[in-house]
């Protein structure tokens, strides 16, 4: 239950969030052919996940 609050609130920020150019850092991977576009964000992804492991983290203590 807890996931689907975090996603509903993450889905509500989108316009925001894309704002900060967090999903477009060096390492990211984009691959754009023609009517083709395949996007990998997976630096962002590395550093979403250890803010989170940090607020988990935290939050234990």
């Amino acid at each position: 239950m807890t996931l689907g609050v975090i996603l509903v609130a993450a889905g509500l920020a989108w316009p925001w969030l894309t704002k900060l150019g967090l999903f477009h850092l060096p390492g990211d991977i984009v691959i754009e052919r023609e009517k083709f576009r395949f996007y990998f964000p997976i630096t962002s992804m590395i550093l979403i996940s250890l803010a989170i492991s940090l607020v988990l983290w935290l939050l234990r203590k």
